[in-house]
């Protein structure tokens, strides 16, 4: 397939600076602020797994196409020749234990009446409907077929059809990669790689008390207090953001096709700038969007900005983080880029609420959508030779 050759970018590097109010993106299993220390300071983070889900979602939603994660398939199947296709409850239910039980990866029966598979399948939505296909072709067989109630029970679908399916992919797996040991050829190197997220200052996690009335009991008046009680953590904070997508991987992915590859780069660049986490969101409504971002295409190597924030920025003498956050940004990337002797960057730009110029980030334009424009036209115009900045 043409390789990185063809052009001089390799890399698409997108930076966001963001300011999310009271909130708690991303919990731990204690329901807690999730935190870093960095530069000797403790800031809070956002896992790199919580805002690529959101990613995900809003790709997904977005781009239109539907991937599946989950070790229930076969209730899946269960579900669409069931609701869908008209197959009595009984004989949907014995064809998604068969389709589980069926392919390369070991399976539970615990769940019994519903059979899981060990390892995580990760497949297109279409999926589902090619293993009901799969199963109506083999009908008969099903309904001669027993339960399958224990792991060593045989599946009378075949295994290499069953295989086949889930080794296939669309433009989401492309981008994000799946990892599936258990079916040769299943896995995919992911083109994308994200950072966690961390507040280019230090912050303090706070508890919120709250209580809950019972409706019932306050109208009647027999009764004062609470029904429930209970606190929540939260913090605030200006994030600095960072994913970058290996281009030659993705147009691996897609064998070759340059298109594709330029389609779902855009998509992702726009996921990543828009979506947000969704935990607590009832509760905070944090829909905040990035005060700043900044596209670079890079021909050699991937370039984060994060240790722009090892030493956390100050708060102006009014209070606030944001403008010392994009300031800091856009000093770090002049030094860097200096210390690189100006090497690699194919073309750079930036957009923002920031209404003073900052140099070191490349040309500036009006909106997001241009910003992503700009960068992927770069990033795939075949170029005889690397541009500076």
């Amino acid at each position: 397939m043409p390789g990185p050759d063809r052009t001089t970018a390799r890399f698409l590097d997108i930076h966001v600076v963001q300011s999310v109010p009271f909130a708690n993106l991303n919990r731990d299993d204690n329901n807690s602020v999730k935190t870093v220390c960095y530069g000797g300071t403790e800031r809070t983070r956002v896992s790199s797994q919580s805002w690529k889900r959101a990613v995900r979602e809003y790709f997904q939603d977005s781009f239109g196409e539907q991937a599946l994660r989950t070790r229930r398939i076969g209730a899946r199947v269960t579900r669409l020749l069931q609701e869908e296709r008209g197959w009595l409850a009984e004989l949907a239910q014995r064809a998604g234990q068969h389709v589980a039980a069926g392919s390369s990866i070991k399976f539970e029966t615990k769940d019994s009446p519903v059979i899981t598979t060990n390892a995580m399948v990760y497949v297109p939505e279409t999926a589902v409907a090619e293993l009901a296909d799969l199963a109506e072709e083999h009908r008969t067989d099903l309904e001669n077929a027993k339960d399958i109630k224990k792991t060593s029970d045989k599946s009378v679908l075949p295994k290499d059809a069953i295989d086949a399916i889930l080794r296939s992919r669309n433009g989401v797996i492309n981008l994000f990669g799946r990892m599936l040991a258990e079916v040769d050829d299943a896995g995919v190197d992911g083109a994308v790689q994200v950072a966690h997220a961390l507040t280019t200052h230090g912050t303090d996690v706070e508890l919120d008390y709250f209580s809950a009335v019972d409706d019932v009991t306050s109208a009647w008046g027999d009764a004062t207090g609470s029904a429930h009680m209970g606190h929540a953590e939260f913090s605030a904070g200006v994030f600095y953001r960072y994913a970058t997508v290996d281009l030659a991987d993705l147009e691996r992915n897609l064998g070759g096709d340059h298109d594709a590859a330029r389609e779902l780069a855009a998509g992702f660049a726009e996921a990543f700038i828009l979506s947000l986490p969704r935990a607590k969101k009832t509760a905070t409504a944090p829909h905040t969007i990035p005060d700043l971002v900044h596209i670079a295409v890079r021909s050699d190597r991937p370039l984060s900005y994060a240790a722009a924030f090892e030493q956390p920025v100050p708060s102006q003498e009014n209070g606030g983080y944001a403008p010392a956050s994009r300031a800091a940004l856009a000093r770090y990337a002049t030094a860097a880029n200096k210390l690189l002797g100006n090497r690699g960057t194919v073309t750079a730009a930036w957009a923002s609420l920031e209404d003073k110029d900052l140099d070191g980030l490349g040309a500036r334009v009006d909106s997001f959508p241009q910003l992503i424009d700009t960068a992927v036209d770069a990033a795939f115009t075949t170029a005889p030779a690397e541009a500076g900045v």
